[in-house]
């Protein structure tokens, strides 16, 4: 064969051999299952919500998993509700004084975080606030437990610091921070955000100072908390 034709034939056969279809491998005979992406676990977390003041519940062995370092004082209740805010004002059984709210607003101020064992259905315990609730992937649990533990102030053994009873309820007010002080705007909604963004939520500080404003944000579609409860919209369960 002279070199010219052996030159034409070459793009031919090397076209032919494309449209060729080699034998099946023998694996591909056999049917394939399609598998589920694992579906998340996840956890409930409540917000507390009244006129002015919120307040976030936790499951407290979901959170105890993730790392959090309860005090010592609290047993091993179901949930576990927290809030944070000025010293004084948790600690002063009556209403504050205007130097007092001067103070707490408008200067660094000590601040606490208020832990209260709950053992029943939140919105039955919490009858008096709005209750909404929102499912978080498990593995959110160690940011959420590292920021509550970064708001405590430990004793010798890790755990957190408690200085009084709390408002209500059997539980404690943990010390905070010197670096965690309270003043304005970083009030008490601004820590129920960053609690909350600790779990993955998107949540804009600026406009969740107010709590009906915090509720707004956290109700939105890309959040997801819904509303299970409202003293003023339902009897007490």
């Amino acid at each position: 064969m002279s070199p010219l034709r052996y030159f034409l034939i070459l793009p031919v056969a090397f076209l032919a051999s494309c449209t060729l279809h080699l034998p099946a491998p023998e694996a591909a005979r056999y049917r394939v299952e399609a598998t589920r992406p694992a579906a998340v676990e996840t956890v409930p977390v409540h917000l507390l919500a009244d006129s002015l003041h919120t307040a976030l519940v936790f499951d407290l062995k979901w959170l105890e998993e993730s790392g959090y370092r309860k005090p010592s004082e609290l047993g091993n209740p179901r949930y576990l509700t927290m809030s944070w805010g000025d010293e004084v004002a948790y600690v002063q059984k009556r209403w504050l004084s205007p130097v007092q709210v001067f103070r707490a607003l408008c200067t660094p101020s000590p601040s606490v975080m208020e832990c209260i064992p709950i053992n029943w259905k939140v919105e039955q315990v919490c009858h008096h606030q709005r209750v909404f609730v929102a499912d978080v992937p498990r593995s959110a649990g160690p940011s959420l437990a590292a920021f509550l533990n970064a708001c405590a102030v430990p004793k010798e053994d890790g755990r957190p610091l408690t200085i009084a009873p709390s408002s209500w309820g059997d539980g404690r007010l943990i010390r905070c921070p010197e670096n965690y002080s309270y003043y304005f705007p970083r009030i008490c909604n601004v820590w129920t955000v960053q609690a909350l963004q600790s779990c993955g939520f998107t949540i804009n500080t600026s406009t969740a100072l107010s709590a009906n404003g915090l509720v707004r944000q956290a109700t939105s579609d890309k959040n997801g908390f819904e509303k299970i409860w409202d003293p003023a919209e339902k009897p007490m369960p």
